[in-house]
């Protein structure tokens, strides 16, 4: 299912595996990605036409939720969807506090997360 789309989605996960097949899975549903290794890559780089952040919550050196705290504090109000490969209640409590739109669990299903990147791309057009 492909859509026109304001922007691109950032995947930002320092796993090059789950970074990468994001991106495909994204780009086969016709949405534009683009990639980062790092929270630090990522904040050090944002481009402000991205429309997305799909961003793991546990990375080194810059977690996801800090990475998320300072995009806000820099006034950006992107969407932003966290990622894990923990289930447990400290990622969803941070996740319940954090402004982002989601959590998933690694590894989700790629419907769902299409579906919810979708909504969010039609709701910035």
């Amino acid at each position: 299912m492909s859509c026109r789309q304001k922007g691109f989605v950032y995947v930002v996960d320092d796993d090059d595996g789950v970074r990468e097949s994001t991106i495909a899975l994204l780009k086969s549903a016709g949405v534009e990605a683009r990639g980062a290794a790092s929270a630090r890559h990522l904040l050090e780089n944002f481009d402000s036409t991205a429309a997305c952040i799909l961003l793991d919550l546990h990375m080194p050196d810059i977690s996801g939720f800090r990475a998320l705290e300072i995009l806000r504090g820099r006034g950006h109000q992107i969407p932003v969807v966290l990622f894990s490969g923990r289930s447990d209640l400290t990622s969803q409590s941070i996740a319940s506090r954090s402004s982002a739109r989601a959590l998933l669990t690694k590894p989700f299903d790629h419907n769902t997360l299409i579906e919810l990147v979708q909504q969010i791309l039609a709701e910035a057009r």
